[in-house]
């Protein structure tokens, strides 16, 4: 779980960083990399934290 958590924060400092870079440069590749890797770490979390929850729920 540790590790889950650890990974989840990381992708979003890779998001924030290529977030960064798109203000920085104003290139359009950092931007769409961002939302990219935002989606997936959100859906994966999501995902994580509805397992979490239905393992105490039953």
């Amino acid at each position: 779980m540790l590790l889950f958590r650890w990974a989840i924060l990381l992708l979003l400092l890779v998001a924030g960083v290529s977030f960064a870079f798109y203000a920085g440069t104003g290139q359009l590749k950092y931007r769409r990399f961002g939302w990219i890797v935002l989606k997936w770490t959100l859906l994966a979390a999501f995902g994580f934290f509805a397992v979490l929850i239905a393992e105490r729920a039953f």
